[in-house]
């Protein structure tokens, strides 16, 4: 089941490549779009706004000058002073010019007919006519600020500005027209637009290398990890998962790696148990067959039968615990299990189950310390329960205490909990043992030389009541030397 789900996580990240490209693609293709279209406007605005101030200077610069050599002329009529002067005027004109790019200056009577320009050859233009609209317009307002192809003079729509020339009596007699035939707005924008492409496809293909090595990062401890799940599907929790850097995939990798080690140590821990729980049930089970078929055919004597009948009950009475310990446990994993809380002396149930213990623990002649801050210590808790698990924790340290040992029951109050603590002298729990001893059919003695009955589900239950209880529980141990159990309750 694992492993279906990590393959089919892994089936979905095989789009991972594509998703990011197609998510770069769109912000790349999307931020150029907009850096274009603005470039563009700020580039279109500013080139407009230059033509007009060029063509609008320059054509009253020229005015000026026709003006002013018309006032000192002896002629009123414009095509006799051009056409005596003509040389010099073409020279003048072409002097304005020289200081600005695409300027074109021409000069017309008030019929729109060329008279004069600043090209070096302007056959082009001999004869031609500017529209009969844009002069009337110029005429009337005595200025003219506009586009035009002045009447197929020019190829493209062109920024000019036209202005009135008066002679010296003050009569309107020509018309100076500025053109602007610098590169057009057009071919800006053609040249905007490919320069905006190549850029843009420059970069899409970096995005597209940086993308494919990013996911191929993303998605190669992915493979890895979804390789080690179909390996877990088989049973082979051996496994790892290699974990480099420090990012959330590493993260990953290390939680996967642990949950590896958590899922080894169950299915130790779950053979183990159906080891001890064969033995545990096997052992009994043996014992009252045996000796029940021993009383019927007669091996056994009359006068023994009662002694081994109470062996019988004893085998019995384990085989009860033993199942009454996996009911306890589905029931609380069912959530069947419901706390009753009640107000109970917490110190008064110790001593009665310290005393329970007394010919164990005199056959041990153990030390036995009992430390209360109180002579009664009231707690809140479901009495059952935490008679069960002080009674376990107890009956362990009695069992795994050596010979001549401390024994201490000790109960504190600290702000609103109360601790409870049971310490004996011993053997201990090895480092290797001690993260796993709450965990479920964990044993500890593995060998079974001290513990003979039990079947690694006292603590584990212990664990399970008081975290119902929303309290603690934990275990210090030195190995070789003591091992004590504490948890806590909440004080009434």
């Amino acid at each position: 089941m694992r492993a279906d789900i990590f393959t089919r996580g892994i089936q979905m990240l095989k789009s991972i490549f594509t998703r990011y490209i197609a998510a770069f693609m769109t912000i790349i293709v999307v931020s150029f779009a907009v850096l274009a279209i603005l470039v563009g406007t700020m580039i279109s605005s500013h080139s407009i706004d230059e033509k007009r101030t060029v063509t609008t200077e320059s054509s009253i610069t020229v005015k000026n000058f026709f003006e002013n050599e018309l006032s000192q002329s002896e002629t009123n009529d414009i095509q006799h002073f051009i056409y005596y002067n003509y040389a010099n005027l073409r020279r003048t004109l072409t002097l304005f010019t020289s200081y600005e790019q695409g300027l074109v200056l021409i000069l017309t009577d008030i019929n729109g007919k060329v008279l004069i320009t600043d090209r070096l050859a302007d056959s082009e233009y001999v004869d031609a006519h500017i529209p009969q609209e844009i002069v009337d317009e110029v005429l009337k307002k005595g200025k003219l600020n506009a586009t035009s192809n002045m009447g197929g003079l020019f190829s493209q729509k062109q920024i000019f500005n036209a202005i009135t020339v008066s002679n010296k009596i003050g009569s309107d007699c020509a018309i100076i027209f500025a053109i602007s035939t610098e590169a057009s707005l057009t071919h800006l924008s053609e040249n905007l637009i490919k320069a905006v492409i190549t850029s843009m496809l420059w970069v899409m293909l970096a995005a597209l290398i940086v993308v494919y090595i990013l996911s191929e990062r993303i998605t190669a401890p992915l493979k890895r990890i979804s390789k080690a799940a179909k390996e877990f599907a088989k049973g082979n929790f051996k496994v790892r998962v290699p974990v480099k850097g420090n990012d959330e995939i590493s993260q990953l990798s290390e939680s996967f790696n642990n949950m590896a080690c958590d899922l080894e140590n169950h299915e130790k821990t779950r053979s183990a148990f159906i080891a001890n729980i064969s033995h545990d049930l096997r052992t009994p089970m043996t014992s009252i067959s045996g000796f029940i078929d021993g009383m019927l055919d007669g091996a056994i004597p009359p006068e023994k039968h009662e002694h081994y009948l109470k062996i019988v009950a004893s085998e019995v009475k384990r085989l009860s615990r033993l199942v009454s310990s996996l009911l306890e446990i589905s029931k609380f994993e069912a959530g069947e299990k419901k706390l009753v809380y009640s107000e109970f002396d917490i110190c008064e149930m110790a001593r009665q189950i310290v005393l329970s213990f007394e010919k164990k623990i005199d056959e041990k002649r153990l030390i036995v310390d009992f430390d209360c801050d109180d002579f009664n210590l009231n707690v809140n808790a479901d009495k059952d329960s935490i008679h069960q698990i002080l009674y376990n924790l107890c009956d362990n340290a009695v069992k795994f205490s050596k010979e001549g040992g401390k024994y201490i029951i000790s109960i504190k109050q600290k702000g609103k909990r109360v601790f409870v603590s049971v310490y004996n002298e011993g053997q201990g729990i090895s480092p290797d043992d001690l993260p796993f001893i709450f965990d479920r059919f964990y044993k500890s003695d593995k060998s079974r030389g001290l513990d003979k009955t039990g079947v690694g589900l006292g603590l584990f239950i212990s664990k399970t009541i008081i975290e119902a209880h929303n309290q603690e529980i934990w275990a210090k141990s030195a190995y070789g030397e003591y091992c004590e159990f504490v948890f806590t309750l909440e004080k009434a």
